[in-house]
């Protein structure tokens, strides 16, 4: 027989490890997750000036307080359609290597302080083009939560030129 006492403090034992904290984001749907400490900034609709001969993941470029960032659509570095026109997307800006990145996404969520041993790696049934952009993913109540590696995701670009 197993005590109950000793079981309720098993259980808090376990939740007395480390966590994570993740701006989660919605992109068709899908909740995926950014690790907080490599956000920058979120951004409502802005106006994207057009890079010629950029690949067709790059949507453009904008100036945020002097700097000038390119704007990655997310959408397609996953394969997903483009939203209907009347959707109106918003960024999340990242720095990776002393570059500024805005990922144009759906919508964004909340921040969430995960347990470290809740994380799984990426599943194999996960979609190939998702899990070589994916650290794995958080099994919410609701919802699975992707973890987008944002220097994985970045990589992608740089291989298709």
């Amino acid at each position: 027989m197993i005590d109950t006492a000793s079981q309720n403090a098993s259980e808090t034992r376990a939740r007395t490890g480390t966590t994570r904290d993740f701006l989660t984001l919605r992109i068709n749907g899908q909740l995926f997750g950014i690790p907080i400490l490599q956000v920058q900034d979120v951004l409502g609709e802005v106006h994207l000036s057009r890079v010629p001969l950029a690949p067709p993941q790059v949507a453009g470029s904008l100036n945020l307080r002097g700097r000038i960032v390119t704007a990655i659509d997310v959408r397609k570095c996953l394969g997903l359609s483009q939203p209907d026109s009347t959707l109106k997307r918003m960024s999340v800006v990242v720095e990776q290597d002393h570059e500024l990145y805005s990922l144009m996404i759906d919508r964004v969520g909340d921040v969430l302080s995960l347990y470290d041993e809740d994380f799984e790696h990426t599943p194999a049934t996960l979609d190939p083009a998702w899990r070589a952009m994916a650290t794995g993913i958080y099994r919410l109540e609701s919802d699975l939560l992707v973890i987008l590696d944002v220097p994985k995701l970045l990589k992608t670009l740089t291989l298709m030129n």
